[in-house]
């Protein structure tokens, strides 16, 4: 008979399933391809971002996000004395943390950065959106590195880079619906060098000067893509899953490149025939990788 604790535990863990495969994301089809025991702590990681980011996107009525986020925080310490008492998420983050020795302050980074949405909603420099998209991305990147086990110490600085492309991509796809919640994540001294002012990211066409700032963003996303890829094949496990999350990504890059770099008209995202022929892509070169081997 399976322990009442270990029961408590699985279902925490399909509740961090479920909520995952709710939020339709392209990562939950990139999940798919870990064995059991890393999904269910990946599944706890992306459960807890969710709610961070839903805390600070969608706020309750009459509660303040900030106090939210304290209280998130404090529950990473001792969910047993806040509001999350019970919360599968917490149960189950505990038990990942705890299994493969994760770094909670690389989750405390992820609240520090959902915290500076909620204070900061321009950058005048890159340093600046950089050092935000370390703590919304890059640490995701290195909790799923830590939770697949990797060869060399290097992987957790191209973790970093791959989660700040990721994170880069994002900012592009979503110009126009950031500009309309109140938030401009592109460099504001960028804006100025290109000549784009703020009003334009409401346009149904862009300017050549905004695609001109668009095409720089995407060649330095690329460069962050070119780092970050590394990782991959220093990963012991997880290694196809990381392959699809890239692919996912830098496809969504390469059609903002495509569609001439209008985000401006239509927002950039990929269909399901997309997805399938990325996700085949990838069976076919691992498929070949253990003809190889073999």
């Amino acid at each position: 008979m399976a322990h009442p604790a270990d029961i408590r535990i699985d279902s925490a863990y399909k509740e961090c399933a479920r909520l995952t495969r709710s939020a339709s994301s392209n990562f939950y089809v990139a999940f798919l391809a870990l064995p059991s025991e890393l999904r269910r702590a990946i599944y706890a990681t992306y459960a807890f971002c969710r709610l961070c980011d839903d805390i600070v996107d969608e706020p309750t009525l009459g509660v303040d996000p900030g106090d939210e986020l304290n209280l998130v925080e404090s529950a990473l310490d001792d969910a047993k004395s806040t509001k999350y008492v019970g919360n599968p998420i917490f149960i189950a983050l505990e038990d990942a943390i705890q299994t493969y020795e994760l770094d909670k302050q690389l989750y405390v980074d992820v609240i520090d950065g959902c915290r500076m949405d909620l204070n900061i909603n321009r950058y005048e420099a890159f340093e600046d959106l950089h050092v935000y998209c370390r703590r919304v991305a890059s640490a995701v990147g290195v909790i799923c590195i830590s939770i697949f086990g990797y060869s060399d110490r290097k992987a957790i600085e191209y973790a970093d880079d791959l989660g700040i492309a990721f994170q880069l991509t994002n900012i592009l796809r979503d110009v126009r619906e950031d500009f309309a919640n109140g938030r401009v994540y592109l460099p504001q001294a960028e804006l100025r060098a290109f000549g784009v002012v703020e009003t334009e990211f409401s346009d149904d066409q862009p300017t050549e000067h905004f695609r001109e700032l668009i095409r720089f963003q995407l060649d330095r996303a690329r460069g962050f893509y070119e780092s970050g890829q590394r990782v991959i094949p220093l990963a012991i496990r997880g290694r196809q899953c990381l392959e699809l999350m890239n692919g996912f990504y830098f496809r969504i890059l390469e059609k903002i490149e495509e569609n001439n770099a209008d985000v401006l008209s239509r927002r950039v995202s990929l269909s399901t025939t997309e997805k399938l022929s990325i996700t085949a892509g990838a069976g076919w070169r691992w498929a070949l990788r253990s003809i190889n081997r073999g």
